[in-house]
């Protein structure tokens, strides 16, 4: 791999570095970048792919925005009414199979692992078509096509990819504009923090009161992003604040929250909080209580079902085709099964001597054991073991592992340990694919200088629901050094909002 190479000096490159020096300064200026020089936490981000940034964390910058053409524009456009379909049809087949109307293995996996109490409190009535209402895929742009590696619900970067929006596309956070650049950024200037409070408004329903964004302990290293986008918020009209919960106060007539404005009654509460974390977060059971009651709406809803990567296996395999079909129509279910990896369930069931796992190959053997696995070349292990969900491991890249990058002994002990954890912590096997490279610079905070990086990228779209309608809001681009296998946040990746090219000259 070449090393990335300093830029020729010119008038451009300083250009660039005037502009990256002045990204960094209004990143600074929102709490969100931290000092380059200063090490960052050890501790990895809570988002499901660690693409947000955490207190103390910098990055590398650029210039510009990640440059997409039109045809990936539409592509992206086009996903997010498929993925909020995807969620519906998941969902019913969660309740049917619990039902007994399609087969019980399914809502058996989706439970498992899961406390009884909130498996029951998740299948009440009352919540059974409330649908996340932040939908965040990851995608990776490759050779061959768009592939997305996983959901997430409960994503980190809203309030960072809202900050930065407003930063390249020339706002003066701080009375220091940006030079305006022959492109469109994904969402425009404001798309995310407008995008944010529509689905707000749209989830808080008939209720009246504030907003809480309520951000757990585990997850403060989010808070000064959501705080920034609670202002922005406020400045829109809408009152919401970004708080521990802990603050929080109940009453019989429901949620309350000390304000500089004084007591008021909370109407909403945007949950930024994993499910597995429910027994670490102060006066829960008090929050979960008051939606019971509708005394208060919760956003995303407490639905562990909906927030397991096992749902790629579900819309892969081959029993369950007939109902993804019809729930989705054949050209949603082609374009999604095409699109999203195919995935099995690491369940450690013996299966009977003439069965087979249904499309798992290593070359052209069929593989009947995940004890075949074990003995696979590495050209043949092209696959990521991650757990499901519900779980510590569940986030920030922290239980991947990747076949093809682990020697021997390693790979078949985390086959061993994903089989091991079936119980608890169930895990998944993923085809891994290989993202394709993008060329992009960035500032050297030491030297001074541009520099020029090949690394592969990490697109994460995102996209408000409102009633049903689906906004593209914005797209953080995350790109990490071509030699880095797993694409997550970290100090030498470039992390830039997408934009789509304006000027047909370039």
């Amino acid at each position: 791999m070449a090393h990335p190479e300093p830029c020729c000096p010119s008038l451009q490159a300083e250009t660039a570095l005037s502009r990256c020096a002045a990204i960094r300064t209004q990143l600074q200026a929102a709490h969100l970048f931290a000092d380059p020089s200063v090490p960052s936490p050890a501790k990895p981000s809570l988002d499901g792919g660690g693409s947000a940034v955490q207190t103390g964390t910098s990055w590398r910058i650029s210039p510009d925005p990640l440059l997409l053409s039109r045809d990936q524009l539409t592509f992206f456009t086009a996903l997010g009414p498929r993925l909020l379909s995807f969620y519906r049809a998941l969902n019913r087949l969660y309740y049917e199979s619990v039902k007994g109307v399609q087969p019980s293995w399914v809502a058996q996996y989706l439970d498992r692992g899961k406390p009884d109490a909130l498996v029951t409190y998740s299948r009440m009535k009352r919540f059974r078509d409330s649908l996340p209402a932040v939908i965040r895929p990851d995608v990776i742009p490759t050779q061959d096509g768009m592939v997305i590696t996983e959901l997430d619900s409960v994503p980190g970067g809203i309030g960072l990819t809202a900050c930065m929006s407003e930063i390249y596309a020339g706002t003066p956070v701080d009375s220091a504009p940006l030079p305006l650049q022959r492109h469109e950024l994904v969402g425009g200037r404001d798309g995310m923090v407008r995008g944010f409070a529509s689905m707000l408004q749209s989830a808080q329903a008939q209720h009246a009161g504030c907003v809480a964004i309520l951000v757990s302990e585990e997850a403060k290293d989010y808070r000064p992003e959501m705080t920034w986008l609670a202002a922005r918020l406020r400045e829109q009209g809408i009152p919401a604040w970004c708080v521990e919960p802990r603050d929080i106060r109940f009453t019989e007539e429901g949620l309350s929250l000390k304000t500089d404005s004084g007591e008021q009654a909370v109407a909403l509460i945007y949950r930024f909080f994993e499910l597995f974390d429910l027994p670490n977060i102060p006066k829960s059971e008090l929050v979960q209580y008051a939606a019971k009651k509708t005394l208060v709406a919760v956003t995303p809803p407490y639905k562990p079902a909906l927030e397991e990567k096992s749902a790629f296996a579900l819309l892969h395999h081959p029993i369950l085709r007939p109902y993804w079909k019809k729930e989705l129509g054949e050209d949603c279910f082609l374009h999604l099964t095409t699109i999203m990896p195919r995935t099995w369930i690491l369940d450690p069931a013996t299966l009977p001597p003439t069965a087979t796992i249904p499309g798992l190959s290593l070359g052209e053997r069929a593989v009947a054991n995940w004890a075949d696995l074990e003995t696979a070349t590495q050209k043949e292990r092209h696959f990521v073991i991650k757990p499901s969900g519900f779980s510590e491991l569940a986030w920030g890249s922290r239980g991947v592992s990747i076949g093809h990058d682990l020697p021997q002994s390693e790979w078949t002990g985390a086959l061993h340990k994903a089989l091991a954890s079936f119980r608890t912590t169930p895990y998944i096997l993923q085809e891994f694919h290989k993202g394709r490279l993008f060329d992009m610079e960035y500032m050297d905070e030491h030297q001074q200088s541009m520099v020029h990086m090949a690394g592969r990228a990490r697109l994460s779209p995102y996209y408000f629901v409102t009633g049903e309608k689906v906004e593209l809001a914005g797209i953080l681009a995350t790109v990490c050094p071509a030699d880095k296998k797993v694409i997550h946040g970290m100090q030498d990746a470039i992390m830039a909002p997408c934009a789509v090219i304006t000027d047909n000259t370039r």
